[in-house]
């Protein structure tokens, strides 16, 4: 019996938030395997804010997703059928998927990687994934922290804060302070991943609440989010601080191209660096990344938590609540 992928695809381009008509299914059959190639049945999807930055009809690291055509991002899955030696049926595999119910690995560019044994799911697209390796490459590779740091961390509460708040206090920082909207994620941060305090940028002051947790200033932040809470690190910065721009989600649904930081001039002052970077500039070292964290995890000192809305159909609806902040935890799709 012939099997049919049901698809997302973009169907207009949204300004502003996302809603119903930014999406459709669309149901194609499934060609049959060519040598070399496997079928892998997905089963989550990761959502990841860059998504909504790929709806725009802008220029960026990868190009704008067309209208009609498919929602890029990666995802996970299980090893249908195969005629490739590369891929038993039974594997778990995890790479670059798109928002569908099946995809088609090869052995060449579209290779997908092994999932490690005793790893499930969730936790591999999530802190084995592009999520945890964010948080690690821009901790050390850009961030270069360093035991003593006073270590900020926007959308703390999301995927990579949760992971770099763990990771830079197992570094030796000082003071690791969360940044998340809301007392719930707040509390979160501090009773269960190990963060020293959090501000809740949604009922307290930012700026005043870094110079009474970080009175000799800030010396790594990892921002994940730009606008307002940028400005406000930047205010209470320490000598020779870095900043590691990760994301900007607090524009991503902006109708306007937001402004700059206004007092970037902290820079100077402080003889500071911003610094953005892409994970995918450092793919030669996911496996070692990977293995490091892969021990943490086993060893108990590196936990994490999944936001799953349930059903491909809803996968617009998993982007929309990370853009909102209503996720706490990584953002996945659980396709079937």
């Amino acid at each position: 019996m012939e099997r049919i992928n049901r698809q997302v695809v973009l169907a207009n381009r949204p300004h502003g938030p996302l809603d119903a008509t930014t999406t459709e299914i669309r149901e194609v059959p499934v060609a049959p395997l060519e040598e070399g190639q496997a079928l892998v049945a997905v089963r989550y999807l990761s959502i990841d804010a860059t998504i909504r930055t790929w709806m725009d009809d802008a220029p960026g690291y990868l190009p704008p997703i067309g209208i009609g055509e498919m929602i890029r991002s990666g995802g996970a899955g299980e090893v249908i059928e195969s005629r490739s030696d590369r891929y038993a049926v039974g594997d778990l595999v995890s790479g670059l998927t798109g928002w569908q119910e099946y995809v088609v690995a090869d052995e060449g560019f579209g290779a997908m990687s092994p999932i490690p044994s005793g790893v499930d799911l969730p936790t591999a697209m999530n802190v084995l994934g592009s999520t945890g390796i964010t948080a690690y490459i821009g901790l050390n590779d850009i961030g270069h922290i360093s035991e003593g740091d006073v270590v900020v961390i926007s959308a703390a509460a999301g995927a990579t804060g949760m992971t770099a708040g763990q990771l830079a206090k197992a570094k030796g920082a000082a003071l690791v302070v969360g940044i998340a909207g809301g007392p719930e994620k707040c509390a979160l941060l501090v009773n269960e991943f190990g963060y020293d305090a959090a501000i809740d940028y949604k009922n307290e002051s930012v700026t005043k609440r870094l110079k009474e947790l970080c009175p000799s200033g800030v010396d790594l932040y990892f921002d994940n989010v730009g606008g307002e809470i940028l400005n406000a690190v930047l205010a209470n910065l320490a000598m020779n601080a870095r900043i590691v721009l990760c994301g900007a989600v607090s524009g991503y649904n902006a109708t306007e191209f937001p402004l700059g930081p206004s007092n970037y001039f902290a820079l100077i002052i402080q003889r500071a660096s911003m610094q953005g970077f892409l994970v995918l500039d450092h793919l030669a070292k996911w496996p070692e990344i990977q293995a490091e964290l892969a021990a943490m995890i086993a060893a108990g000192t590196l936990k994490s938590r999944e936001y799953i809305v349930e059903g491909i159909d809803h996968a617009v609806d998993g982007l929309s609540d990370l853009l909102t902040g209503k996720n706490i935890g990584k953002v996945l799709v659980k396709v079937s």
